[in-house]
């Protein structure tokens, strides 16, 4: 049996990277609603703020997607 440690090396690398991304992008969805409520409280809409987390949910979504189209495949 042998392994090609290469392959799975760029394998963890790359899941390392996006699982990273991904992390990090759900966070800042989670950071623009948490200020979106204070904008809203001194006279402010909030809407940018809400807009861009909306924006990190949906590319989320979408990275998730991407992903099980991936493997069934």
């Amino acid at each position: 049996m042998n392994i090609d440690w290469a392959a799975l090396g760029t394998v963890f690398g790359v899941s390392l990277v996006i699982t990273v991304a991904l992390v990090g992008l759900f966070t800042l969805g989670i950071v623009g609603l948490a200020k979106q409520t204070p904008a809203a409280r001194s006279g402010g809409s909030g809407a940018p703020a809400r807009l861009g987390a909306y924006a990190c949910f949906a590319l989320c979504a979408a990275a998730v997607a991407y992903g099980i189209h991936l493997i069934v495949a």
